[in-house]
């Protein structure tokens, strides 16, 4: 069962996933732009089906004058106001249908406008995010090339930790990186796996975190991060409404780590849930 979780973590490195360095309200501001371009678009296939309902309707009119001008030379049995009636109410009636179809393109123009306006403003702040994660990334490059490092690996991993505490990730996130690069296999390895997904969760970016969280889990159980681990991931799980995941994580922990601090915290959340889950007392009758 405990490869259940890191399973379900491996997935998420699938799905597209984009770094809010601003938090949920980006995202969700994101998600609004969506929603109105998907509403926009909406609308404009219901004009564009008026639209090619009404087409026919032209065609059919514009098929009903062509056959009154080929049958002028028989008119004459009919009286010239019984004709003049006819074509007045053809007239019309294509006047009121053309009417429709300029209502329709005029609205579509106008949707295709707004579509494409929310389109460039979305790629837009995606372009500004970008840039932003981009300067951040070098000026931690920068930092970190004049920050001296120890030659002791638990003195490097510190300087990291001690960065991350300080709330300077990106700086955090490079010294991690060389960590990892320099001691792939080393006991601390784990540790600064976990340390790199503690940065990426401090900033809210649980799909990030999880894969170091994964990492962690899969191939250092024994670690003193471990636990931790398992009860981060349950977190990032339920802030991704995988909720399932969430409590399977939970149950790893107190299941490979009973006497941990990890597994306690564990079973008061589970406990939660199942309170949450029980129906509640019936009241006897009076």
């Amino acid at each position: 069962m405990r490869r259940l979780v890191p399973a379900a973590i491996s997935a998420l490195l699938w799905g597209c996933f984009y770094p809010a360095d601003r938090g949920k309200a980006l995202e969700a501001k994101l998600e609004r732009i969506t929603a109105d371009k998907e509403e926009l678009e909406k609308q404009l296939l219901e004009q564009r089906q008026k639209l090619a309902a009404t087409l026919p309707r032209i065609d059919e009119k514009i098929r009903e004058v062509q056959a009154a001008l080929d049958s002028l030379d028989t008119a004459s049995r009919r009286s010239d106001a019984d004709i003049g009636i006819q074509m007045q109410k053809t007239v019309e009636d294509l006047a009121k249908l053309r009417g429709q179809v300029e209502t329709y393109l005029f609205k579509i123009g106008e949707l295709e406008n707004e579509i494409k306006r929310i389109a460039d403003d979305t790629q837009k702040r995606f372009t500004e995010l970008q840039g932003a994660e981009a300067v951040k990334a070098a000026e931690a490059k920068k930092r970190a090339e004049e920050l001296k490092r120890p030659e002791d690996k638990r003195q490097f991993l510190h300087l990291a930790e001690e960065k991350a505490k300080a709330a300077e990730h990106a700086l955090a996130r490079q010294l991690y990186a060389e960590f990892l690069k320099k001691w792939p296999k080393d006991e601390l390895t784990g540790d600064a796996h976990f340390g790199l997904g503690e940065s990426y969760f401090s900033e809210d970016r649980c799909r990030e975190a999880l894969p170091e969280y994964g990492k962690v889990i899969q191939d250092f159980a024994k670690s003193r991060s471990a636990p931790e681990a398992y009860l981060r991931s349950s977190e990032c799980f339920k802030k991704l409404k995988m909720n399932e995941e969430s409590k399977l994580a939970l149950e790893e922990v107190v299941r490979q780590y009973p006497k941990s601090e990890a597994a306690k915290s564990a079973k008061a959340k589970l406990d939660e849930l199942d309170k949450g889950k029980k129906p509640p007392a019936k009241k006897g009758k009076k």
